[in-house]
């Protein structure tokens, strides 16, 4: 009598390398469910004999708890950085609403993001001091509650100065957190691999600023935008609240520190064991001034670009939806930027990295300076872009980079803090200029002579580096 036909007396070498033994596999029917579970058999005893077993022990760190959790953070990072800049740029979305509700002047609406990002820049350096103290979890969490709070009372507005208090003072502190809190944290728990997932949290800033905006204008398009604020903010309280939990300062119980090559993660030949620099010992090395005066100056060139790069197309004859569109596109090709400078930073350090950021941004703001046509406009996009997004990865690879992970949180809050001033100042000076003068051109050849300035800085940098140490970590 013949077998049927998925039945088998034999044993089949289903078993991989390493494996002991390899079951008897039979199916004693024809029915779809055992097909179905004859193949899974055969598909799990190959992953095990094949996949896994030569991973784990080719790699055996990479199924470590301890790697685990560094993800979780990382993705934890990730999101508390979609929902807070992402919830900036939606009151761009609450602007119009606030104007036809309230007929406040535009001056007065637009004048709390200066606020806000003063806010941001000095509750950031304490920020910074808290995590490296007590850890992310309840200084985040506090965030959080500032943050949320923050846009629901805006529903209760009704007069400007609860405006700057409710999105100048409150919103402004949740958003100290949303770079030196992650980045500091991520900085802790990858030395190896620190520029690339310092590159994939920021890529949540990006995602941020495509999806959050539509989902507000969408709730004030379906209720109100008091309503709308109202439910934002408990959504993003809630959201911030849960990813601080998942926050952990380091992993703890790691070996002691090395001296670690800034490019490859390893020990660097000859090098001793010496302790990160204390807060007060950075504070009286040159190279912490020169990364905020070069910070202060980059953040002023890209808070300058983003402002007045719609308007300056539009005057070059683009329309409306033409010149949105290129600020769009340099926040998509910014995500790109993200993701390949964080790369490049773990083979070739940070101060290399932010010396070749440089040079694309005075190569496509002198570009800029000679675009007189569409496609030549959306050529600075893309090389712009991936400057811009490059800008705001590698600044916290850099600063451990220099000066380890002791203090990271207060002295990544501190260059956070002048990066700032460079941020109001920039697009006010510009603004001026160009009342004045009716045109860009000195306001953007200005530009070019601040990222000349910041890579000279920059390089100054390999004088007064000093010899500082990195946690092992994954």
């Amino acid at each position: 009598m013949p077998l049927p036909r998925f039945q088998t007396r034999s044993v089949l070498p289903v078993a991989g390398p390493g494996c002991t033994t390899a079951p008897l596999i039979t199916a004693p029917d024809t029915s779809w469910a055992s097909r179905q579970r004859f193949t899974l058999r055969i598909a799990r005893s190959a992953f095990a004999g094949y996949v896994a077993r030569p991973l784990v022990q080719a790699h055996p760190l990479r199924l470590n708890p301890t790697h685990r959790a560094g993800y979780f953070v990382v993705a934890a990072s990730f999101l508390i950085q979609a929902v807070t800049i992402g919830g900036m740029f939606a009151y761009g979305v609450l602007f119009a609403e606030m104007i036809t509700t309230f007929g406040w002047s535009r001056a007065t609406i637009s004048g709390v993001i200066s606020a806000a990002t003063l806010t941001m820049g000095i509750a950031g350096m304490l920020a910074g001091r808290l995590n490296d103290r007590f850890g992310p979890r309840g200084v985040m969490s506090v965030s959080a509650i500032f943050y949320g709070a923050g846009f629901a009372l805006m529903s209760t507005m009704t007069t400007p100065w609860q405006l700057y208090l409710f999105w100048g003072v409150m919103v402004g502190i949740g958003l100290s957190t949303h770079d030196v809190i992650t980045l500091s944290t991520v900085a802790r728990w990858f030395p190896r691999r620190r520029g690339l997932m310092s590159g994939i949290v920021k890529v949540g800033t990006g995602c941020g600023q495509l999806i959050v905006p539509i989902l507000v204008a969408a709730l004030v398009a379906s209720y109100d935008w008091r309503i709308a604020c109202q439910i934002f903010g408990a959504g993003a309280f809630v959201i911030l609240m849960l990813a601080a939990q998942v926050m952990r300062r380091d992993p703890g119980g790691a070996a002691a520190s090395l001296v670690l090559s800034p490019a490859t993660g390893t020990q660097m030949p000859g090098a001793s064991v010496m302790p990160d620099a204390t807060y007060r010992t950075a504070l009286r090395s040159p190279a912490l001034w020169l990364l905020c005066a070069s910070q202060a100056m980059v953040i002023g060139c890209l808070a300058t670009v983003t402002v007045h790069i719609v308007p300056h197309a539009i005057d070059l004859g683009l329309s409306r939806t033409a010149a949105a569109s290129l600020l769009a596109g340099i926040g998509g090709i910014s995500l790109l930027g993200r993701l390949m400078v964080g790369g490049t930073i773990d083979r070739i350090g940070g101060r290399r990295a932010l010396l070749a950021c440089y040079c694309l941004l005075f190569a496509s703001l002198v570009w800029l300076q000679f675009a007189h046509a569409p496609w030549m406009l959306f050529v600075f996009a893309t090389a712009y872009g991936i400057a811009h997004g490059g800008f705001f990865t590698v600044m916290s690879p850099t600063v451990a980079e220099l000066f380890g992970t002791r203090a990271h949180g207060a002295l990544f809050g501190t260059v956070l803090f002048f990066g700032s001033l460079g941020g109001a100042i920039g697009p006010l000076a510009a603004g001026a200029a160009f009342d004045a003068l009716g045109s860009y051109r000195l306001a953007f050849g200005a530009l070019c002579l601040l990222a000349v300035a910041g890579f000279i800085l920059v390089c100054r940098l390999a004088r007064h580096r000093p010899g500082l140490s990195h946690s092992v970590a994954p």
